[in-house]
């Protein structure tokens, strides 16, 4: 059997859907899968003929969440080229690695410009353009380019599966970001995997509410529903709002949505404040990307009458490698992230042996979705694949029915006096607070046993919590040695763009380093 692309997967639905709706957002635009196609096809034409962009140049995109996105990411990687999304918050400094990191030639925004990336590659001395659709009757209009004949005459793009696709960066919650180059192999691999596990078809529809410059949104919400012939509506504001998220929903009728815990607790608060009148019958509810309390779980069913499913993902793995099935198709575990998904998984200890059923160990896999590597990097290299796997950094547990249940990263155990925490079992508990909405836990350095537990909470709204209380609260839930020794409560705790919370970042936020005499 052939192997896949991306770029495959995508026309066989265009073939099979040509008129269903594609990419939408409510009120102003609507494509068609055909007519998307024809854009992407057009605007990759250009790309090769006008901005001389040739098979394995490296485009940077820095958008919000916007049509223009999607059609210049697809068409990109439909030029043999390779895409690298870039977060349009990045100040000058950060976009200036990251367009040197992935050895850009060319950044692409939105009309309005992006001074901080415009700036990052002038300096750089590269070319930018800015790309629009005034309707879906027109091309994407790209700035500064003359319009050569040559687009016309140009014959069809044949992307190979072993051609590097995307281009992302780890989020580096311990060292500097490492390059994750994904192919069109990678990337089919991973959208089928997510087809496969929850059941998309072309009757499904979602709102994106997370950034397309992280493979969870891009992978998950987008690229899996195109290939699936489902629908996909972006925001008006281009990116997340609580306020229109409903609307847009029932506008597009949307059978499911997927967001990081930070985003469902935002969902779920806004319901519980200002109930809407009336919400969609949802097949399902994802949560991915961040460990999700077992309590949200539980409002979020009970509010929106549909199963969460939550599941375990990585950049390097082209997003997706657990997930708890759909009800149809098993139980699902709270505080599990679910059973493996078109790879192989395995637990294995520090010699590279398979743990037993019930043990502690490194979660590793492989698989087509796997990247092949670490660009330029032969130390991190080596030290993720050993013994012919790729090793997440994650600590986990195998029960004997195959859910995996994360215990932390490898680098974020607490060791106190011996004893191993895991930060996200504290978080858990303090989560079923009823005061309190968000809580990260992290260690710090301690004299006495080497490291102690601290943690950041945030209380709900109009309530009054005290660090007391949330001591106590620990005692009756928690084993003596895993009670935070000192309790922070913030209005707000700091996120990456793709709203996780890092505790590396949380804990230098809290806790001020003792200065040497």
């Amino acid at each position: 059997m052939e192997t896949p692309t991306l770029t495959t997967l995508l026309k066989a639905a265009v073939a099979t859907f040509p008129s269903r709706r594609a990419l939408a957002i409510t009120g102003k635009v609507e494509l068609s899968h055909a007519a998307l196609d024809a854009l992407v096809d057009a605007a990759a034409a250009r790309l090769a003929a006008d901005a001389g962009v040739l098979p394995g140049h490296v485009v940077a995109l820095s958008f919000p969440n916007t049509v223009e996105l999607v059609i210049m990411f697809l068409a990109v990687i439909r030029a043999r080229a390779v895409a690298a999304p870039l977060n349009p918050a990045y100040t000058q400094e950060e976009f200036e690695f990251y367009l040197s990191d992935s050895e850009a030639r060319l950044v692409i925004t939105n009309p309005e410009g992006n001074v901080a990336a415009q700036a990052a590659a002038a300096k750089l001395g590269l070319a930018h353009t800015t790309a629009s659709l005034k309707d879906a009757a027109c091309q994407v209009h790209l700035s500064g380019l003359t319009n050569s004949s040559a687009v016309q005459d140009r014959p069809g793009f044949a992307n190979e599966p072993s051609d590097v696709a995307l281009f992302l960066h780890t989020s580096g919650t311990t060292s500097r970001p490492k390059g994750v180059p994904l192919t069109q192999r990678n990337l089919a691999a991973s959208v089928q995997n997510i087809r496969s596990v929850y059941r998309l078809t072309e009757t499904d529809a979602t709102v994106i509410v997370l950034p397309l410059f992280h493979v969870h949104g891009l992978l998950c919400g987008l690229l899996a529903s195109l290939a699936s012939g489902a629908s996909v509506t972006l925001p008006a504001a281009g990116r997340f709002s609580a306020s229109t998220f409903w609307p847009d929903m029932r506008e597009t009728g949307a059978t499911w949505y997927t967001a990081v815990p930070t985003i469902h607790q935002i969902i779920i608060d806004r319901h519980l404040a200002r109930p809407e009148a009336e919400y969609p019958a949802l097949r399902f509810i994802r949560s991915c990307s961040a460990s999700m309390a077992p309590v949200i779980m539980e409002k979020l069913e009970a509010a929106f009458g549909a199963p969460v499913v939550e599941a375990y993902a990585m950049t390097e793995a082209s997003h997706l490698m657990t997930s708890n099935p759909l009800p149809e198709d098993g139980p699902r575990k709270a505080g599990s992230v679910g059973r493996a998904v078109g790879q192989e998984m395995a637990i294995l200890d520090e010699e590279g042996r398979r743990v037993e059923t019930g043990k502690s160990g490194e979660v590793c896999v492989r698989g087509a979705n796997v990247t092949n590597g670490y660009k330029g990097n032969p130390e991190a290299n080596e030290a993720a694949f050993r013994f012919g796997w790729f090793h997440t950094g994650d600590i986990g547990v195998v029960d004997e029915e195959g859910y995996l249940r994360l215990v932390g990263r490898i680098k974020e155990l607490i060791n106190r006096g011996g004893e191993k925490i895991s930060p996200i079992e504290v978080d858990s508990v303090l989560l079923g607070h009823p005061a309190i909405a968000q809580a990260v836990a992290f260690g710090v350095p301690d004299d006495k046993y080497g490291e102690e537990i601290n943690c950041a909470v945030i209380p709900r709204d109009g309530v009054s919590l005290g660090e007391d209380e949330v001591v106590a609260y620990c005692r009756r839930n928690l084993a003596a040695f895993k009670v935070p020794k000192k309790v922070y409560i913030a209005d707000e705790l700091p996120k990456t763009a793709t709203g996780k919370i890092q505790r590396r970042i949380v804990a230098e936020r809290f806790v001020v380093p003792p200065t040497k005499a």
